[in-house]
C-alpha cells in the first residue's frame, strides 16, 4: 500500500502547484495587457482531480478487488496440526458453488433451525446441532473435525460391513447422533453438506488423513472406568453448562441447543459414536469444559474416562443394532453390546479395563 500514498502525494502536489502556476500566468497576463486563455490549466487541474479520485478510490476500496485470493489449500505438515480452511474464504469461491458451501456451513452450525422440531425446512432431527459434537463447524483439530472425510470416503467400514459413500456417513450421524431421519440424498441441504466437507478436505491427497482429524485416542486406564467418580467430575466441571438433568440449555431462540442435551430423549441415541466410552472420553478430554483445547485440557486422562463411563450410564434414546458389525470379531473393544468373539463381558467391554480386550484381539 505505500505505492498509492506515493502516486496521491504526487497528484496533490501536482494539483497545487497547477493552481499556483495558473495563477501566476494569470496576474503575469494581466500585467503584460494580454488576454488569458483559461480553458487548458483548468482541463489540467480536472485531469489530475480525476487521478487523486481514481487513487483514493482504490485505496478504500476492499481489499478483495485488487488482490487476488490466497490459495485455498489446508495447510499443515507431518508434525504439524490440520488448522481447518479459512471460512472467510467462503466468499471467494463464487458461483452456485460458494452458495452451497455457505449453506453447508450453516446447516453444520445450526442444523436444529433448519432441520430440528421446529426446523423452517423439516422436522428430522432431535434438535441438536452437528456442531454440538463437530466442533467450530467441523474445523477444530481433536474436535471431531472433518478434514479427512473427502479423502477417505467412499471407504468399507465394518460397523455396516459394507462400501460407504460421504451421504451414508452424513446419514448415519442424522440417525444416531441427531436421533433423527436420513435426507433425501438428492436434496438442497445434503448437496451443500456433501460441498462444504469436500470443500474443507481441499489440499488433502486421497487416502491421507492430517494429524488432529476427529478424535484423540486416549491410553487405556488399568482399571474400569468409574460412573461413580465420573458424577462427581460431571457435577463440579459440567453441571453448569448441561444442568443436572442432563438435558442441556436452550439457546435464545428457543429452537436449538447452546450446550446440547448428554442423555435423555432429546440426546444422542446408543448407536451413536460417542456412546462408546473411548470416543466419548476423547472428545471431553481435548474440547471440555468450556475453554480447554488439545493444548490446554481441564481434566485428565482418568476424569475423561470416567465422566465418560457417567454419561453414558444415562439413559437416551434406544436403536435397532441388529445389523451392526456383521463381522462380531471386527467390533472395537469398548462397543458396549454383545455377542463378541472373545470371552470378556458386556460389563468389561462396556467399562473396561480396555487394555486385555485390545490384547487379545492384537494376537
Amino acid at each position: 500500500m505505500i505505492a498509492p500514498f506515493f502516486l496521491l502525494a504526487i497528484a496533490l502536489f501536482i494539483l497545487v502547484w497547477l493552481g499556483i502556476t495558473d495563477k501566476a500566468m494569470r496576474v503575469l497576463a494581466e500585467r503584460a495587457g494580454h488576454p488569458y486563455h483559461a480553458r487548458g490549466p483548468r482541463l489540467a487541474r480536472i485531469t489530475v482531480g480525476v487521478i487523486i479520485v481514481l487513487i483514493a478510490g482504490y485505496m478504500l476500496a476492499p481489499r478483495e478487488w485488487s488482490e487476488p485470493p490466497p490459495p485455498m489449500v489446508a495447510t499443515y505438515g507431518p508434525d504439524s496440526l490440520w488448522m481447518g480452511m479459512d471460512t472467510t474464504l467462503i466468499d471467494r469461491i463464487g458461483g452456485e458453488r460458494e452458495d452451497l458451501v455457505a449453506y453447508g456451513r450453516e446447516l453444520i452450525r445450526n442444523t436444529a433451525y433448519y432441520l430440528g422440531p421446529q426446523g423452517t425446512v423439516a422436522h428430522l432431527t432431535n434438535g441438536m446441532n452437528c456442531q454440538n459434537c463437530h466442533l467450530e463447524a467441523g474445523t477444530k483439530p481433536w474436535g471431531n473435525n472433518y478434514s479427512a472425510v473427502w479423502s477417505t470416503y467412499p471407504k468399507f467400514r465394518e460397523r455396516s460391513g459394507g462400501n460407504e459413500t460421504v451421504v451414508k456417513r452424513i446419514n448415519d450421524c442424522i440417525e444416531r447422533s441427531l436421533n433423527g431421519t436420513a435426507l433425501d440424498s438428492s436434496s438442497l441441504e445434503m448437496r451443500s453438506l456433501l460441498a462444504y466437507m469436500e470443500w474443507l478436505g481441499t489440499g488433502i491427497p486421497k487416502g491421507k488423513k492430517p494429524k488432529g482429524v476427529g478424535l484423540a485416542e486416549l491410553l487405556f486406564m488399568d482399571r474400569p472406568a468409574d460412573p461413580v467418580h465420573g458424577e462427581a467430575i460431571y457435577t463440579a466441571k459440567c453441571e453448569r453448562c448441561h444442568q443436572k438433568d442432563g438435558a442441556g440449555q436452550k439457546a435464545a431462540d428457543a429452537t436449538t441447543y447452546l450446550y446440547p442435551p448428554l442423555w435423555g430423549e432429546h440426546s444422542y441415541n446408543i448407536g451413536a459414536g460417542l456412546y462408546r466410552l473411548g470416543r466419548f472420553a476423547g472428545y471431553v478430554k481435548n474440547n471440555m469444559p468450556q475453554g480447554a483445547s488439545w493444548e490446554a485440557p481441564q481434566l485428565t486422562d482418568e476424569e475423561a474416562w470416567d465422566v465418560a463411563a457417567f454419561v453414558n450410564s444415562q439413559q437416551r434414546p434406544m436403536r435397532d443394532l441388529s445389523s451392526d458389525w456383521p463381522r462380531i470379531a471386527a467390533k472395537p473393544v469398548d462397543h458396549p453390546f454383545g455377542p463378541y468373539a472373545d470371552a470378556f463381558t458386556e460389563e468389561q467391554h462396556k467399562f473396561g479395563p480396555f487394555g486385555p480386550i485390545a490384547a487379545l484381539n492384537k494376537k
